[in-house]
């Protein structure tokens, strides 16, 4: 059997050494260059590979084909194999049956990282052998070739459930939906709910479903459709028998007849959006039999996710956050909903589609100054032009974090939350967030 795999990144490479592993002949094609980390790793390995092409004679000749989940279906070669009926898959459908762990997967516009580190922050805290992987941390591939799990948490990306046909997670989490990569859905915001319902598909009887039920998308395509696994709703103003809910300052959950109760106000994350994460998070844990004292414990000192509202440093009273993460509106959304002091906004990036009418109420209410990061910052002054006192356009992150610095007075907040991809000026939204970090420090 010939395993094909374009993409020499980290589920590439991952799923090359697997396949090896299990007795495929094995080649990796990767238009652009691989990283000289990965490219050693082959060569160790005595796998195929080439770069900075794809030879079709090489690529065609494939039983099957594993495509980097970075990959657009819209990609020449992508079409060829689908045209040829050669199956084009994800790595985690390729690496899923090569594992009897206890999977849960998370996948959402938003919120997933958050929720998918401090599911496993929870499991593995209370003993289990547990895996981390997906859209973070090492290939799924790779560990099911290296390391014995017992289970694992992964975090899945629209683009990767794109790629699933057979796979099926035990516990599956949505955390919520809002338009995102719509570039990548034909502009159709249906076709990107559909992705995400895909972790759904091959659920039995036997399997969990947990959702936002405050989220409209969510809602409406669970009123449209039916999946067979058992629903467990979670949300911030409704409550349930069978559910998780925030009443007089608890997070309640009720799973099969047993109850679990916490002040919110021991949970380390802060915000509404992660008071749903820890919600999301708890209710598997309690799924996967894990003690309270435990979960209580893991919950108050969880630390959180680098680049997602992560607190930088407080100069001359000024707080400066690095929310880079956030590359789509939602998630800036839920930055500027968290914040109690007068900001100064840094904004922009690769606009992916994105509707800025949605932060109207919030910008009007909390943002002093707007700094402009991008190379193409036209559609936020057009949206905000009129709306802030202050914009500045600035081209790089050292004289955002300056400008930003000139902008704040006693009290106030600086706070990096791009609602874009990085991808003009930065490699991408760690690279972004980490040159925030350095800028702060250097004031």
């Amino acid at each position: 059997m010939r395993l094909v795999i374009l993409g020499g990144g980290e589920s590439g490479v991952g799923t090359a050494i697997l396949g090896k592993k299990k007795g495929y002949e094995v080649f990796v094609s990767d238009f652009g260059k691989i990283k000289g980390n990965y490219k050693e790793v082959l060569i160790i390995n005595g796998i195929a590979w080439e770069e900075e092409k794809h030879t079709e004679d090489l690529i065609f000749n494939a039983d099957v084909v594993m495509k980097s989940p970075g990959i657009p279906d819209k990609t020449p070669i992508v079409k060829k194999l689908v045209e040829k009926g050669i199956p084009v898959i994800s790595e985690i459908e390729f690496a899923a049956p090569y594992t009897n762990a206890t999977i849960v997967g998370i996948t959402g516009s938003n919120g997933k990282t958050t929720t998918t580190m401090l599911t496993h922050h929870l499991l593995k805290s209370a003993g289990l052998n547990v895996g981390l992987g997906g859209n973070i941390g090492k290939s799924f591939a790779w560990q099911i070739a290296d390391n014995k799990y017992d289970s694992y948490v992964l975090e899945l990306s629209s683009f990767q459930l794109d790629g699933v046909k057979n796979f099926k997670p035990h516990i599956a989490v949505i955390t919520n939906i809002s338009p995102d990569h719509l570039d990548r859905y034909e502009y159709n915001y249906d076709n990107y709910i559909n992705a995400k319902f895909r972790i759904t598909m091959n659920q039995t009887e036997d399997d969990y479903l947990l959702y936002d039920a405050d989220d409209e998308a969510i809602s409406a395509w669970l009123e449209r459709h039916t999946t067979k696994a058992k629903l467990i709703p979670f949300s911030l103003t409704k409550t349930f028998n069978e559910g998780a809910y925030i009443k007089n300052n608890k997070m309640e959950i009720r799973i099969e007849q047993d109850k679990f109760t916490m002040d919110t106000d021991h949970i380390a994350l802060e915000g509404k959006h992660n008071m749903k994460n820890a919600m999301a998070a708890t209710s598997v844990a309690k799924l996967m039999q894990i003690r309270k004292a435990t979960i209580r414990e893991s919950l108050s000192n969880f630390q959180g996710v680098e680049h997602r509202l992560e607190k930088v440093l407080k100069i001359q009273n000024v707080q400066y956050i690095n929310d880079s993460k956030a590359t789509n509106v939602n998630a800036t959304f839920f930055a500027l909903d968290s914040m109690n002091t007068p900001t100064v906004w840094i904004v922009g990036g690769v606009d992916k589609g994105n509707d800025y009418n949605e932060l109207m109420s919030l910008v009007r209410e909390k943002v002093k100054a707007i700094i402009c990061l991008g190379v193409d910052n036209k559609k936020i002054i057009d949206v905000f032009g009129n709306v802030v006192d202050i914009m500045v356009e600035v081209d790089n992150m050292s004289d955002a974090v300056q400008m930003g610095q000139r902008l704040t007075e006693k009290g106030d907040t600086v706070l990096l939350s791009p609602a874009c991809a990085s991808f003009d000026l930065f490699e991408n939204y760690e690279d972004r967030g980490n040159q925030f970090k350095l800028a702060v420090k250097q004031l």
